[in-house]
């Protein structure tokens, strides 16, 4: 095993909460506000470990066990996306496949804690996660498997380092389209605005939110530090496609990709500052939108 292959995922567990509380901070800036601590997230992280978890008599060992295995599964994940060139922890032929993958187990270890609760409230969310997500991952897989025909790779390591300046060059338009649709798939997957808005307190328009409302101490820690994992692994993904590994040597490519994660944090304070949230019915076609974005970049993609 190559050692530098561990810094993507190292980097990943010690920085993924900062990128909610870069978004926070762009987000307070164009509202004229100071803003909470960069670090807001390790304290709120840190607080809810040293408390304790309280259970209902009407749970069973599935909703205790949501938080954990969504944290495992995206932590797998992680060990497949690769960083600035730097090769990732597993990688084989197909591992985008098993990365969608994990995804919805992370997805349905939550809903199924979500609906072990019995809350109407938590089952409504459930539902709109699920409804959302049956739009979100065909376009993640469309949209992946236009990569892996533009690189001639069946793998995110491959692909990523096979995709360089001529390729922006000769098939811009394809991965152009790619980009919008995964920056779309992003908002949704990590249940930012315009498709969900992570502030909310009304629980007849929350999504992800109200899955969680029955959570708290180290079970509540593991989902907002699981959320942080999945936008990190969102951002490094799109970062992968638009910043080439180039020939230079493994650090600096490294910093750059590092930054390009962080650009997309930014990036994604400035469309929840600009934007409001879409009603219910609007996400669909989102989502739909974005889908077929993926499929026109992969007829294209084919000539």
């Amino acid at each position: 095993m190559n050692l530098l292959s561990l810094i993507p995922p190292v980097l990943a567990l010690i920085l993924s909460p900062l990128l909610l509380g870069v978004i926070n901070r762009v987000k307070a800036r164009f509202a004229g506000r100071r803003g909470p601590p960069l670090l807001q997230v390790y304290y709120d992280l840190a607080k809810l470990l040293r408390k304790g978890a309280v259970y209902s008599r009407t749970t069973t060992w599935v909703f205790r066990a949501g938080p954990v295995v969504g944290l495992a599964a995206v932590l797998t994940a992680l060990c497949l996306m690769p960083l600035g060139g730097v090769p990732a922890l597993w990688k084989f032929p197909g591992d985008f496949i098993l990365l969608t993958g994990l995804l919805g187990l992370m997805r349905f270890a939550m809903v199924g804690a979500a609906l072990d609760t019995g809350s109407s409230f938590e089952g409504m969310g459930a539902s709109r996660e699920v409804w959302i997500s049956a739009l979100a991952e065909p376009a993640l897989l469309v949209a992946l498997a236009t990569l892996a025909r533009q690189a001639q790779e069946l793998s995110l390591t491959r692909i990523c380092a096979a995709l360089s300046e001529q390729h922006w060059l000769h098939t811009g338009p394809v991965l152009a389209l790619v980009v919008v649709a995964l920056g779309l798939v992003l908002l949704a997957e990590n249940a930012r605005i315009p498709v969900d808005d992570p502030n909310t307190h009304l629980e007849l328009t929350m999504i992800h939110e109200v899955m969680v409302l029955d959570h708290g101490g180290p079970d509540f820690a593991f989902i907002l530090y699981g959320a942080a994992l999945k936008l990190w692994l969102f951002a490094a993904l799109v970062t992968g496609m638009v910043i080439p590994a180039g020939s230079l040597s493994p650090w600096p490519n490294l910093v750059a990709g590092l930054g390009g994660v962080f650009l997309v944090a930014i990036g994604v304070g400035v469309v929840e500052s600009v934007m409001a949230r879409l009603r219910l019915l609007i996400v669909p076609q989102l989502l739909v939108g974005a889908g077929a974005l993926a499929a026109t970049a992969f007829l294209l993609g084919l000539k």
